[in-house]
């Protein structure tokens, strides 16, 4: 079985076990990544692409391609000319699988090149099945979001985010506040006697009983 795949803007036609050198890929050598854009599968022509195909392949080694030498010429100026060199940064893989069908289930990393990849780019070019794990699997808890410290007197959102930083998100934590340690916080904060002055550990004992 052969198919032609596209990756980095080009196509190559490959069989199992063949030895490719691809644009330069987001993996480490040792992994498997899967190749999804297949235009053609075992004869079958894709429309552009064969729904369900791949291309499995190991990742070998990071390499560089042979350097490239081209010039630079100056109109009107003699002598003068530069050269300038390039090697171009390649993935070595070894294709181990082809798929006709069934990509979707396999959950093996999708071949990326390794360039700013959006988001969404890596997204689109996931497996369902890998998407679809994702969608069930159970959320993680979410951090308590905490009080509503704004309640307290001359707290906006730049003295909340503070006091956040600071660790106190609770009424409970100012309410429990010794003298000592409210004068301590007031000074942290710069506020100048305002927890003292304003009442706030009295007013958030108050608070955190309603909370």
């Amino acid at each position: 079985m052969f198919a032609v795949l596209k990756t980095g803007g080009k196509q190559y036609k490959v069989q199992s076990g063949d030895v490719l050198r691809v644009e330069k890929l987001a993996a480490e050598a040792g992994e498997t990544v899967q190749f999804n854009e297949i235009l053609m599968v075992d004869g079958q022509v894709g429309t552009p692409t064969v729904e369900g195909a791949a291309v499995q392949a190991t990742v070998i080694d990071q390499i560089k391609g042979d350097k490239v030498i081209h010039f630079v010429k100056r109109r009107r100026k003699h002598s003068s000319q530069r050269t300038k060199g390039h090697r171009q940064q390649l993935t070595l893989l070894r294709v181990t699988e082809i798929l006709a069908s069934g990509a979707a289930a396999t959950g093996v990393k999708a071949a990326i090149g390794s360039g700013s990849v959006s988001g969404a780019a890596v997204a689109a070019t996931e497996p369902k099945a890998a998407k679809a794990a994702k969608a069930e699997a159970p959320a993680e808890a979410a951090a308590p979001a905490g009080d509503d410290l704004k309640k307290l007197p001359g707290v906006g959102p730049a003295m909340e985010k503070k006091l956040h930083e600071a660790g106190i998100t609770r009424f409970a934590q100012i309410a429990a506040w010794t003298d000592e340690q409210a004068a301590a916080m007031d000074s942290r904060l710069g506020l100048k006697g305002k927890i003292v002055n304003d009442g706030w550990v009295a007013l958030a004992k108050d608070l955190a009983k309603k909370a």
